[in-house]
């Protein structure tokens, strides 16, 4: 709880003291007034978060003091007592005083919830879609991949608008951008290239997105509280997984399959309509994300800018490529799983769609569980003194080499019931989390001031297994009946080979990435 008193001094304006104001108690003064030349406001706050408060009201903000030192503890008291008096409630509404950082945090995490929502409603959709439009297993995995078409292509300057001008902005109309395209979606189903398109145009909102979250996270988050922060923020999309296959079915029972497509879209731009209120009502300024990314307007500023960031360096650095690769290897296994598993369970396993979409929940929630541990996991070991590369490596071999164990009991012929591939494959896919205290923290790790850029160089390349693998999963299936051949066995050698390349050659060591002469 904290409340506001305010002081107001001047001979001007108050020549004397109503009677009534002396007498009252201690615990009801709130307003003093003693002849003074000047007008002064004091605020008297008993929040204990070290945050800088750079002007109450116009006033500098060295007129800006803490409750509890001085002559100032009796006021303070008498705010404490909550009675009636004159002075400004500041409790509502529940977020006003929750420290900087964590609102940033917290609104970007509910942002990657509805980004993952709009990219798994079209696994469970296209079963519904393809029996109506006579599409093949081919045909859906390239409507399916489309996605990525946008993602790739967003990426790079997803990044460099970040660092441009911040991540805030950059992530805000990202939202806006893929809740529009993914209300398309039902209005040129009928028509595939139509489909491709808006597909497209959705990976390209949903692109920015995670450069614009790794901008906000490395200007504003120290490197002790990093993990969690990851966390939480790409902990989200898990969320999103969880909320889109559990509300997808019986929204498509009962409304059609065009209802997830206009409700999950909705939801994104009400994120968009409320953040701006929240923006108006709290006005994040001061954020090191957007006091660092001075906007540059004008072509030829935008240009220099370009011209500024160190691209050979940066493809110099053997932790750098070790982070492209492993961003490769596991977004082939994430993507060919996030978007076949629903039919895998129910063209293998004879689930029917509701079946489907309940089992294909469980990756994503048990990961929500390993993601919270794993974070813990990785900050407290920074914190007591092990190296930071160290860390990284161990939890991005965890998150690859225990889906590649599960996938191979999965894919052989081991006579096992149907719900102990079921569990077999959340353990393996729920652990592969351990890549958010791995891989997805090291661009920050490495550099702060280019993570945005890193991140959009890596997610680059991790996109194009949802451009080439999803479709040549839907290929394979078609010419080889085997979903072992098709979805397990290429993610196996890519989660392996992954694995050699980060332990040998990734690396959080800060790197500054001058240019050379």
């Amino acid at each position: 709880m904290a409340k506001l008193a305010l002081r107001a001094e001047s001979s001007h304006l108050f020549h004397s003291q109503p009677s009534s104001f002396i007498s009252a108690p201690k615990s009801r003064r709130l307003l003093s007034f003693t002849p003074k030349p000047s007008l002064k406001f004091r605020v008297f706050c008993s929040i204990k978060e070290k945050e800088s408060v750079k002007r109450v009201n116009g006033l500098p903000g060295d007129e800006v003091h803490r409750a509890g030192s001085g002559s100032d503890s009796e006021a303070d008291s008498g705010q404490e007592s909550g009675s009636g008096a004159v002075g400004f409630d500041m409790d509502w509404p529940p977020w006003k005083n929750i420290p900087q950082r964590y609102k940033l945090i917290g609104t970007t995490s509910l942002a990657f919830v509805i980004c993952n929502m709009d990219k798994v409603n079209l696994s469970i959709a296209i079963i519904p879609m393809s029996h109506q439009f006579g599409w093949s297993s081919s045909v859906a995995g390239l409507v399916q991949s489309s996605f990525f078409w946008g993602y790739a292509l967003s990426q790079l300057p997803g990044g460099w608008l970040a660092k441009i001008f911040g991540g805030r902005k950059v992530l805000e109309i990202g939202v806006l951008t893929w809740s529009l395209a993914t209300a398309l979606v039902p209005f040129v189903a009928g028509f595939t290239p139509g489909l491709v398109v808006s597909r497209i145009l959705v990976g390209i909102g949903e692109g920015v997105s995670p450069s614009a979250a790794t901008d906000l996270i490395a200007r504003t988050i120290p490197l002790e509280e990093r993990s969690r922060a990851v966390a939480v923020v790409f902990g989200g999309l898990s969320v999103g997984s969880v909320a889109g296959f559990l509300l997808a079915p019986p929204l498509i029972q009962n409304l059609g399959w065009e209802s997830v497509f206009y409700i999950f879209s909705l939801l994104g731009i009400g994120w968009y309509v409320g953040f701006q209120f929240l923006e108006a009502q709290a006005s994040w300024v001061g954020s090191r994300s957007d006091m660092k990314a001075a906007p540059r307007t004008s072509p030829k500023e935008l240009v220099d800018s370009l011209k500024d960031v160190p691209w050979k360096e940066f493809f110099r650095s053997e932790a750098v490529w070790a982070m492209i690769y492993a961003h490769f290897c596991g977004s082939w296994g994430h993507y060919t799983c996030l978007a076949w598993l629903p039919t895998y369970f129910s063209e293998e396993l004879n689930l029917n769609l509701t079946e489907a979409a309940w089992v294909s929940i469980l990756p994503p929630l048990a990961s929500i569980f390993v993601n919270t541990i794993a974070s813990q996991i990785a900050d407290n070991l920074i914190s007591t003194g092990v190296q930071t590369t160290t860390v990284r490596k161990i939890c991005q071999t965890i998150a690859f080499l225990s889906p590649a164990a599960c996938m191979t009991l999965s894919s052989l012929d081991l006579g096992l019931p149907h719900w102990e591939v079921v569990g077999i494959l959340t353990a393996g896919l729920a652990l592969s989390s351990f890549a958010i205290s791995g891989l997805y923290c090291t661009h920050q790790d490495i550099s702060p001031e280019y993570a945005s850029i890193l991140l959009g160089i890596t997610n680059t390349v991790g996109a194009v297994p949802g451009i080439v693998g999803v479709a040549l999963t839907g290929y394979l299936l078609d010419s080889t009946h085997s979903w072992s051949m098709s979805l397990f066995i290429p993610s196996i050698f890519f989660y392996l080979t992954g694995t050699i390349v980060w332990l040998a050659f990734a690396s959080s060591k800060p790197q500054t990435f001058a240019k050379r002469d």
